[in-house]
């Protein structure tokens, strides 16, 4: 009889000790620490929003000087307003990221506790979720892809902090 109080106990301490112990959905950081990754998605931000725009200059440069030459085959206009309505759903989404990021930045700066802005943090992220279905369904190239994988990595080692759920691949 008293070997299986003794089991009970042992479970019910067992059972306490898992209970009090700090969730691992959130890592503990330094609040420096969060501002560099908060800043490595900024940076990425930047980095594609910048990379889009050049590559739209390029593009419209391209067709500014094949204007005069004779082309073989144009676009249909129904092919056209397609790329366009692509074109424009990425940069609704990445507007909404940029914002949603500053926003995230400055509750983050004036909060002594950084664990507060996880509501923002969550904006950020549902935010990410929209480029990527843009991503997933347009073929933007390769150096979109891959601007877009090092931002959604710093977006995902940000919702670890956090403990919001990542992005994914």
């Amino acid at each position: 009889m008293r070997t299986t109080t003794r089991v009970r106990a042992g479970a019910l301490m067992g059972a306490l000790i898992l209970l009090a112990a700090p969730s691992s959905s959130a890592q503990p950081l330094p609040k420096a620490r969060v501002a560099d990754l908060i800043a490595k998605v900024e940076n990425g931000v930047d980095d594609f929003r910048n990379y889009l725009e050049k590559r739209g200059d390029n593009a419209k440069d391209a067709a500014d000087s094949s204007a005069g030459k004779k082309r073989t085959r144009n676009a249909t206009p129904n092919q056209k307003a397609k790329a366009e309505t692509k074109k424009d759903a990425l940069d609704d989404a990445l507007g909404d990221l940029n914002r949603s990021t500053n926003r995230l930045r400055r509750k983050f700066d004036a909060t002594d506790t950084w664990m507060e802005t996880k509501g923002e943090v969550q904006s950020v992220i549902d935010d990410g979720r929209k480029i990527n279905q843009a991503i997933v369904k347009g073929k933007y190239g390769s150096e979109v892809d891959r601007l877009w994988a090092v931002l959604r990595g710093g977006m995902n080692d940000l919702a670890r902090a956090y403990g919001v759920s990542p992005l994914g691949v």
